[in-house]
């Protein structure tokens, strides 16, 4: 099964009062993070950044919560808040020697590097989003939307206890779900692969509920304080994503731009696993935006 990127160095970085994170180090140069969403691990950068260690120091870790990184207990919502997420990443950079880095993130991920972007915008250089809208906005295009579209969002977004029990008798069904219907394939996630994520998922219902459960709640005071203060991403913005905002009835690129006055928005036809599935294609956008 395979479990690490090729060719990558990897350390438990401390990040929080007993929080480390997994992750993984290669390359020189500028240095970029890169977050991976749901429901995979920091293997989903894989090719991407075997790419990107040719010019850049590059740096993968497994968000709080997922994969190899530590899991703490739900203690209220700050624990799994992108605000506090975002922090460990912040964290881990400085630990690493980095001050300022570039930031891209997918699906989750790209949730905790917009977050990232407002709470620090002294330290995100560069910010990439693949494949997601900001809380506030993504709630808003739930409104309407069939059952088979966000069913994930409202069930992790309920109480403790039901979703976690539920989900953790079915995990394998569950996650392996969103692996096939959102547009993959064994050529972009082989079988072992595959077999890595879900192990990881196995292991961390509990979290990743928390995870989706602050989505519902704190996240959205927290961008709303931030719509409500006239606060935007002050860096260099890329957006890619599907052109799911025609099925909801929305026009992804003016919702972004409210938030991001320098962007550069691309909708793209590859599926939403698109670091996999067009890692020669993530990869240039990721530089031409570090090149901005």
């Amino acid at each position: 099964m395979t479990t690490t990127i090729s060719g990558f160095d990897y350390q438990r970085v401390p990040v929080a009062d007993g929080v480390s994170l997994n992750v993984a180090i290669g390359g020189s140069g500028s240095p970029i993070v890169l977050l991976h969403g749901f429901p995979q691990t920091h293997l989903m950068w894989r090719h991407v950044a075997a790419d990107l260690v040719a010019d850049h120091t590059v740096i993968v870790p497994d968000l709080r919560g997922y994969g190899a990184s530590d899991k703490p207990a739900e203690d209220g919502p700050d624990t799994y808040s992108k605000r506090t997420m975002a922090a460990d990443i912040v964290a881990l950079a400085r630990a690493l020697g980095h001050e300022r880095f570039a930031l891209a993130g997918h699906d989750r991920g790209a949730l905790v590097a917009f977050r990232a972007g407002l709470d620090h915008p002294d330290t995100i250089t560069h910010l990439a989003s693949l494949d997601v809208l900001p809380t506030l906005e993504m709630w808003d295009a739930m409104h309407g939307a069939s059952a088979a579209v966000g069913f994930h969002l409202f069930l992790m977004a309920q109480p403790p206890g039901l979703p976690e029990q539920m989900i953790a008798a079915s995990a394998d069904a569950f996650f392996g779900h969103f692996l096939d219907i959102w547009g993959a394939g064994p050529e972009a996630i082989p079988a072992d692969v595959r077999a890595a994520y879900l192990d990881a998922c196995r292991a961390a219902v509990p979290s990743i509920v928390a995870d989706y459960r602050a989505s519902a709640g704190i996240d959205i005071e927290h961008d709303q304080a931030d719509r409500a203060a006239g606060n935007q991403l002050r860096m260099p913005v890329t957006v890619l994503q599907q052109d799911w905002g025609a099925a909801l009835g929305f026009d992804a690129r003016a919702l972004w731009s409210a938030w991001a006055p320098d962007l550069v928005h691309g909708t793209v036809d590859y599926g939403h696993f698109m670091a996999e599935q067009a890692p020669a294609e993530i990869a240039k956008t990721l530089r031409e935006l570090m090149d901005r």
